[in-house]
């Protein structure tokens, strides 16, 4: 089964697609999207869809691992963060993929069994679970990658 983790931003969205077969789990591709500063919204959110459709297209997941936004102190920055994650969502939507979500804590604790562990470690147990020389760059596509595995660790439970 192939899954599709996403990172959701307006600047940059991080996707990672993973083919899970049993307990393994192989990189399918991986990387960001990444919409211009000072763009109108409407045209960033344009660009995050084509983007993704294409990407799903490509890819043929059957499922969505989606990071949620529990919380931001800038509100200017969760509101276009929502934003990009309604996009995401109706995306994959619209091509007929189940749709998982999970808090950055959840995701945390499911990798590194600490849901308070910080990127690097959450970034080396992306590259060890999926058998990777390095860990994948940049930040955003390997919150993807990490909200993918954790999907596939639920589905499997």
């Amino acid at each position: 089964m192939r899954i599709i983790g996403i990172d959701p931003g307006t600047g940059i969205l991080g996707f990672g697609v993973i083919e899970v077969k049993g307990s393994r789990a192989a990189l399918v591709t991986a990387g960001v999207i990444k919409t211009p500063a000072h763009t109108p919204l409407p045209d960033r959110l344009s660009e995050i869809y084509d983007g993704l459709t294409e990407i799903i297209a490509e890819t043929n997941p059957k499922v969505m691992a989606i990071e949620k936004l529990f919380f931001a102190r800038n509100v200017t920055t969760a509101m276009s963060v929502s934003h990009a994650r309604g996009v995401a969502m109706l995306t994959g939507k619209q091509a007929n993929l189940q749709i998982e979500e999970y808090t950055p804590l959840q995701i945390k604790q499911s990798l590194t069994g600490y849901g308070k562990a910080d990127k690097k470690q959450v970034q080396e147990m992306v590259r060890l679970q999926l058998g990777l020389k390095e860990v994948p760059k940049p930040d955003d596509c390997a919150d993807a990658l990490a909200a993918a595995i954790m999907c596939a660790f639920m589905l499997r439970a």
